[in-house]
């Protein structure tokens, strides 16, 4: 047990140490090639047409900011950092779910774009939730009260996330409920009123 603690401990400084030890050098050269990267990734969707080549443009698009963001989380790690690369990842998934939903019509359509809002607000509030969380890790409260307040922060992150993520939901189930009429669409809201705590 003791040796595999002292091999984790190892390969976490490792691989700290080699994403420390990118130096502004690397970090440009990472940069350029990204940049290089987008243009081709661009170029192939350049032969597309109609939601087929917006569907492409969103997945390059989200894919050259992702590595942005990995790229300046690898050059300055940091909670910041790590949390905009987490929203990146989020803003690049709902973009493209987005463009795909483009396909449909009615309330097809309207249902795929609040799921595709619900998956994104969960993704956000997930992200926020691991920002607090590493901030309230990183800042070390010797005091009790300080300790006390970190993890009040911690609940309140999880408790704002899971608000956001119920309502969320409960907007979906609420579209869906448009596809009925009369008592049926009633019942159906309600039924999503009660499920939901709304």
């Amino acid at each position: 047990m003791r040796t595999k603690l002292i091999v984790a401990a190892l390969a976490a400084t490792f691989a700290c140490g080699s994403a420390l030890a990118m130096t502004e050098t690397e970090y440009k050269a990472q940069k350029s090639k990204i940049e290089a990267d987008y243009k081709v990734m661009k170029e192939r969707c350049k032969g597309m047409t109609g939601n087929t080549k917006d569907i492409c443009q969103a997945e390059v698009k989200g894919e050259h900011e992702i590595a942005e963001k990995e790229l300046t989380a690898n050059y300055k790690p940091s909670d910041k950092h790590q949390y905009d690369l987490r929203i990146a990842k989020a803003d690049a998934s709902y973009n493209v779910a987005k463009e795909k939903c483009d396909d449909l019509k009615g309330n097809d359509k309207d249902v795929c774009v609040k799921e595709a809002k619900a998956v994104h607000t969960a993704a956000k509030a997930n992200a926020k939730v691991s920002k607090t969380v590493a901030t309230q890790s990183t800042n070390p409260s010797t005091t009790i009260t300080g300790e006390n307040k970190s993890v009040e922060k911690i609940a309140d992150a999880k408790r704002d996330a899971n608000n956001d993520k119920k309502e969320a939901v409960y907007k979906v189930a609420k579209e869906k409920c448009d596809a009925l009429s009369g008592q049926a669409k009633d019942d159906c809201i309600a039924k999503a009123k009660l499920t939901y705590g709304m």
